[in-house]
């Protein structure tokens, strides 16, 4: 029996995901929308969903929209924004009751959709432009979270890592976007850049719980029709191969450095290395018992944290890691030595099974809930890929050490960076 029943649908103008599932006495609906990462969109598309959300044609006050929430037994509503490769990513989650646990019938699915229907086609427009307090409103709200990541230092080096390294990509683009581009949009502008949105995007709407197909699609026909499209897809860039790796060294008013490392794994989500990766990060740098855990900061005492993380559609590598200021060429030799560790095969047996039981267990808690199974579910969109939960797990069981070394040889060096302090400076 397979672990997720995925049912996929083409749709007027979207593609319909219902995975049916007796796990949850709740229905999730995500509606996601996607479009190539540009400079000049990503800013708009980042305000986007926070001003549809704030209030619809239907619901024309946020306090009325979030009323009616709570009417609806308190669904919750939120929106996400992601990058996944040189993909900018809007999400709309409404988690509602399933009123087939209720004693009171109800019709949940119903208006749960015919609110998300709201949300996405009827927004808050009069005179072709957006409610303009609440695009201002908005404004000043992003803002604030453009500027949360510079406060949060872990956050700012993991971003300044990628600008760099990716200088010139898509990818170097942050999914907030800047504050320079928020002070230029104006309500008239948003409300243009929706409609394009709307009928240019790629749209995938995906139902869990414990529905029925007929009914659903019944109800999608009814409240959910667009243009038919063809999305814009984009070629990922893979970086130059013969470029030398680059060295930043940024000083702020910090105690503690943030040393970040990225390599190009020239492997993406799909290709025959990707899985044999994926065990690699584990080993190398993505769990408790890696060899950056172990070695830089439990051995040498070096970082007050050292992880990996595997950027799937991009094909990056990146290594975190808090140290002192005056711990900079100790911990970087360190961590290069793990690299040619992983690189000649210096890696047991037991480790490899360690790590796959790891992420087979990390896997199945994530398509536990029903937001993690559509993220899962989401890198096929992505990728153009179709590859099953079962198959996903099979490829990492059967994953050889040779094939991880294989996957390891293609790892190179692009950039370091350092966010460091003045007693960093004095050394």
């Amino acid at each position: 029996m397979a672990k997720v029943n995925e049912s996929i649908k083409d749709k007027n103008g979207y593609h319909l995901h219902v995975i049916k599932t007796e796990k949850y006495k709740t229905n999730t609906f995500v509606w996601k929308m996607k479009a190539p990462l540009t400079e000049e969109d990503v800013t708009l598309r980042a305000l986007l969903p926070q001003v549809m959300q704030s209030s619809t044609k239907d619901y024309s006050t946020t306090t009325e929209l979030r009323s009616y929430l709570d009417e609806l037994y308190g669904a919750s509503f939120y929106v996400d924004l992601a990058k996944k490769g040189e993909y900018h990513i809007i999400s709309f989650t409404l988690e509602i009751a399933n009123e087939k646990f209720l004693k009171d019938q109800t019709p949940l699915l119903r208006k749960g959709m015919e609110f998300l229907a709201s949300v996405i086609s009827n927004p808050n427009v009069e005179d072709n432009t957006f409610h303009h307090e609440t695009v201002e409103k908005e404004k000043r709200t992003l803002r604030q979270r453009i500027q949360s990541v510079y406060d949060d230092k872990m956050r700012y080096s993991n971003a300044r890592l990628v600008e760099e390294m990716c200088e010139g990509e898509p990818f170097s683009l942050h999914a907030n976007g800047t504050k320079e581009k928020v002070d230029e949009i104006t309500a008239d502008s948003l409300y243009q850049y929706y409609q394009r949105s709307i009928a240019e995007d790629e749209l995938d709407f995906y139902i869990i719980g414990d529905v029925e197909e007929p009914e659903v699609e019944t109800l999608c026909n009814e409240l959910f029709s667009f243009n038919p499209r063809t999305p814009q897809t984009v070629e990922v860039s893979r970086g130059k191969s013969d470029s030398e790796p680059k060295e930043i060294k940024e000083n702020q008013d910090v105690k503690q450095g943030k040393l970040n490392i990225g390599y190009r794994t020239n492997i993406t989500f799909g290709e025959e290395d990707y899985f044999p990766l994926t065990v690699f990060n584990g080993i190398f740098g993505g769990f408790s018992h890696s060899k950056l855990f172990i070695n830089v900061r439990e051995k040498a005492s070096l970082a007050y944290y050292a992880a990996s993380i595997v950027e799937s559609h991009k094909g990056l590598l990146m290594v975190m890691s808090g140290i002192d200021n005056n711990n900079y060429d100790q911990a970087v030799k360190i961590i290069h030595e793990q690299m040619d560790a992983m690189k000649k095969g210096d890696f047991t047996e037991q480790e490899i099974e360690q790590t796959k039981a790891v992420i087979r267990n990390q896997l199945l808690e994530t398509i536990d809930t029903a937001r993690g199974m559509v993220e899962v579910l989401y890198h096929n969109v992505v990728s153009k890929q179709n590859i099953t939960i079962e198959e996903w797990l099979q490829s990492v069981k059967e994953t050889t050490k040779d094939q991880i070394v294989a996957a390891a040889d293609k790892i190179k060096l692009d950039t370091i960076y350092f966010l460091t302090g003045t007693e960093g400076n004095q050394s």
